[in-house]
């Protein structure tokens, strides 16, 4: 019966961020053909006003702003998914008053519910509390603390058991990571065209972020408005094909696919070059990568985006940002899992080499709270927490209008610091290559090599490394006909 329960609500999760990531596929071709900066928005609000009186503007805090709103939003979805959850997923959400007052006082645990509930899905409830918040006109911070408290009165009122603190870095602040990509490319979605967007935009718009959609449709015009981002230089693409494996060691892994297909959608925001462009609030700069694989659902959800920060010149040729970063990462390649919600300090560039040829990149170090465990395995519950270490470099060398090559590393540590287990540490490596050649403006065809490997010691299982390599080919739909190239050679002095 627990069985049949937790493959009914895995069926109902994926079904449901499925939604939310067509809405994400939605944005890569609601974009105009052979523009750089695409994204139209809301006028300033002087001008607004004047051609559009009765229309709520962003900068206009008294009718857009709203802190009761999102507290609200937050104890009406707590309260909804725990009566889901009572009748759906048994004695664990049956809270009372008692439950509430032990929770309260008593000591938070390291829970050992199912991985993908705990790395997976209390992190996308977090990013619905960041979207109730940003979207009645709260800043990131304001709306990091609405969706921390949100994140300990689901511990302490939403679950009969412990609080866990896990799950409250997970969901109060990985949520945010993840949260605000979401709030920003479903305002991306709602801002590609009149001040009012369409049905067909506003409904896009909620399927990326449901929150956002919510306090539209409840509130009317009060949260009408579009958030401006200054129309920043993006690439976006979306990817639709299949892989086969190339190398498998799967270790303790019982069950692999060795063919899958797989979508994925990818998205930079605010690339450093536009001369407009300044890092003037968290996630100005971020980087999204969702991949979803017929073989396992989701392969991958991952996001970074830049906290404080500052941009910077090198000559002519070079521009870019500095500064300390939020991530938050999900990857799942078959034989095992890792996540990690972290903090890092880092760089992101492009270097103009020539008229026609660039190289941007990311370059990250960093530590967090990650999570590591094997897929299919004896037992589905059986992984590790503790501090993570972690290291990323990301590059893309783009060709002109023609192609493009990918290379990106990382790498996790996860070690036996703050871990509830007795010991043992896990090294995980990922990298991937890929080269993408545009066949007619946005249409693209790629190849892409994908190498996962895991190391891991612990004192009563010994020494176990699995490993997973796959070879792909697919259909890409390019964001932009130059691969992202950011192009400031219409400003003076500027060469790229």
């Amino acid at each position: 019966m627990a069985a049949r329960r937790e493959s009914a609500r895995a069926r109902r999760n994926v079904a449901f961020l499925g939604t939310m990531f067509l809405g994400v596929c939605l944005a890569a071709f609601g974009q105009e053909d052979g523009s750089a900066d695409p994204v139209k928005h809301v006028q300033p609000a002087e001008e607004e006003k004047a051609t559009n009186p009765g229309l709520p503007v962003a900068s206009d805090p008294l009718q857009r702003k709203s802190f009761l709103v999102p507290a609200a939003d937050i104890i009406g979805f707590d309260l909804l998914l725990n009566l889901y959850n009572r009748h759906f997923d048994g004695s664990a959400y049956d809270s009372s008053w008692e439950t509430i007052r032990t929770n309260a006082h008593g000591p938070w645990v390291v829970d050992d519910d199912p991985f993908a509930i705990n790395q997976l899905w209390h992190p996308y409830q977090g990013a619905v509390y960041q979207g109730f918040s940003r979207s009645a006109g709260l800043g990131f911070w304001q709306s990091f603390g609405y969706t921390f408290a949100g994140s300990v009165l689901w511990e302490i009122a939403g679950e009969a058991t412990p609080p866990s603190r896990n799950d409250q870095i997970a969901s109060g602040i990985g949520g945010n990571f993840l949260g605000e990509p979401l709030f920003r490319m479903a305002s991306m979605v709602l801002g590609n065209g009149d001040a009012k967007p369409g049905f067909w935009r506003q409904l896009a718009a909620a399927w990326i972020s449901p929150s956002t959609g919510f306090n539209r449709l409840a509130f009317g015009d009060r949260f009408d408005s579009v958030f401006d981002d200054g129309e920043p230089a993006y690439f976006s693409r979306l990817q639709i094909g299949a892989s086969g494996t190339a190398q498998n060691d799967p270790g303790t892994s019982t069950r692999l696919r060795r063919n899958e297909g797989l979508v994925d959608f990818s998205m930079d925001y605010g690339l450093p070059g536009k001369s407009d462009d300044s890092l003037k609030r968290p996630f100005d700069y971020f980087s999204f990568q969702i991949t979803i694989s017929s073989a396992g659902g989701f392969e991958n959800v991952l996001t970074r985006g830049i906290l404080l920060g500052a941009d910077y010149e090198a000559g002519s040729r070079v521009r870019g940002l500095w500064g300390l970063y939020g991530t938050y990462d999900y990857i799942a390649p078959q034989t095992f899992r890792v996540s990690s919600t972290a903090l890092g300090f880092g760089t992101t560039t492009q270097w103009s080499i020539t008229d026609s040829a660039a190289l941007q990149g990311t370059a990250l170090l960093g530590a967090g709270y990650g999570a590591v465990g094997t897929i299919n395995g004896a037992d589905e519950n059986d992984y590790h927490y503790g501090i993570a270490p972690l290291a990323l470099v990301a590059l893309r060398a783009n060709f002109g209008d023609r192609s493009s090559i990918d290379v990106t590393a990382r790498d996790y540590f996860v070690s036996r610091v703050a871990a509830a287990d007795t010991g043992g540490h896990d090294n995980i490596v990922r990298a991937d290559a890929s080269f993408t050649m545009r066949l007619w403006r946005k249409q693209a065809i790629s190849i892409k090599y994908l190498w996962n490997h895991r190391a891991a010691s612990y004192p009563d299982l010994g020494d176990r490394t699995q490993t997973r390599a796959t070879i792909g080919l697919f259909y890409t739909r390019l964001g932009h006909d130059r691969f992202g190239t950011v192009d400031w050679s219409h400003e003076a002095g500027g060469s790229p």
